[in-house]
């Protein structure tokens, strides 16, 4: 699905330990419209627990998480 999903926003949070990465998305995400994409792509295995969990405390939607080898790519929508 994600060769479909187009980002109006790419942040590159590879290294960041944790909690950075959902420090910087939740920094990032107000930077785009209500209802365009972030694409965040991360190396903290912590994310994919961390992501989700934010997403759903602050109203955002994760359309999507590609898992590669050392990187995790979310895309998420912004809602609110």
């Amino acid at each position: 699905m994600s060769n479909e999903i187009k980002a109006d926003k790419t942040l590159d949070l590879k290294g960041l330990p944790c909690p950075m990465p959902v420090v910087k998305i939740s920094k990032g995400i107000k930077e785009v419209e209500v209802g365009q994409v972030v694409e965040a792509v991360t190396t903290d295995p912590g994310s994919l627990t961390d992501f989700p969990a934010w997403a759903r405390t602050n109203g955002h939607e994760i359309i999507d998480t590609v898992q590669g080898d050392k990187e995790i790519t979310f895309y998420i929508k912004r809602i609110v």
